[in-house]
């Protein structure tokens, strides 16, 4: 009798035993009651805030605390919206009497890049991963852009910068079989490529910077100086014929 009596005792308290859950700050976070069903009604307490009273018949009671007012009742679970650094501690559900017990651990996720997460090429820079709060047992990595697993550890060393380093940057945080993630996004400025644009001579475009109207005039002044030249070229010869004529001319006469 005394075995039946305290198998019965282990078996009520392996049944009533709570779960620890972990959870990070501003994301949503469900405990189980334990139960999937009651009688007479369901209360979930915060340490010593009661958030709800649910009723079979239907009628709820909530609480007027803070954390009442970003949870919800779900047939017997309760669930957290927008989870507080605050709401650590211990959660008990009462159903028809009988409690079951839980816990929850709060951390919050601070990532940060120094001296900016705008870097140029062959910058040096440093991230950081920083976990707060509750996280005992908890491994912090990071995923660089274009990986697929976590490989770095909680404060890398970029130098120096590359284009590789352009991207999303996730930091992991692993607490037993619950991952926990924090984006960061570093923007790696490349040097402008420098072109040259093609050139396109338009009809106003001259060399050496004067007018084609200036060129044309120096062609004409060209063109008359080398005629002046040739009409004197011609003259000369014809003085030359002329005197030469003279001068036969008058030889002949004195002979």
């Amino acid at each position: 009798m005394k075995v039946i009596v305290l198998f019965v005792f282990v078996l009520g308290a392996l049944s009533a035993a709570g779960e620890d859950l972990i959870a990070k700050v501003g994301e949503k976070v469900t405990l189980k009651c334990g139960v999937s069903s009651y009688t007479r009604s369901l209360q979930w307490h915060h340490g010593a805030d009661l958030l709800f009273t649910v009723y079979h018949i239907g009628f709820t009671r909530k609480g007027a605390a803070d954390l009442a007012q970003r949870s919800v009742v779900r047939q017997t679970n309760l669930e957290i919206s927008s989870v507080r650094e605050t709401d650590a501690g211990r959660f008990t559900c009462l159903a028809d009497g009988t409690r079951h017990e839980h816990s929850l651990s709060v951390f919050s996720v601070l990532v940060s890049v120094k001296p900016s997460a705008v870097l140029k090429l062959n910058d040096e820079a440093t991230l950081q991963c920083e976990v707060k709060g509750q996280h005992h047992g908890c491994e912090v990595k990071w995923q660089s852009p274009n990986t697929d697993s976590p490989t770095n550890p909680s404060t890398v060393q970029l130098k120096p910068v590359t284009s590789s380093h352009n991207g999303a940057w996730q930091c992991i945080v692993t607490c037993g079989s619950n991952k926990f993630s924090q984006s960061l996004t570093i923007t790696v400025e490349e040097p402008p490529t420098t072109t040259t644009p093609p050139t396109t001579r338009t009809a106003n475009d001259c060399p050496l910077g004067l007018s084609c109207w200036m060129w044309i005039a120096i062609g004409v002044c060209c063109q008359f100086g080398i005629f002046l030249i040739v009409c004197v070229i011609v003259l000369c010869k014809c003085m030359r014929r002329r005197r030469a004529c003279e001068e036969r001319r008058l030889s002949n006469i004195y002979v």
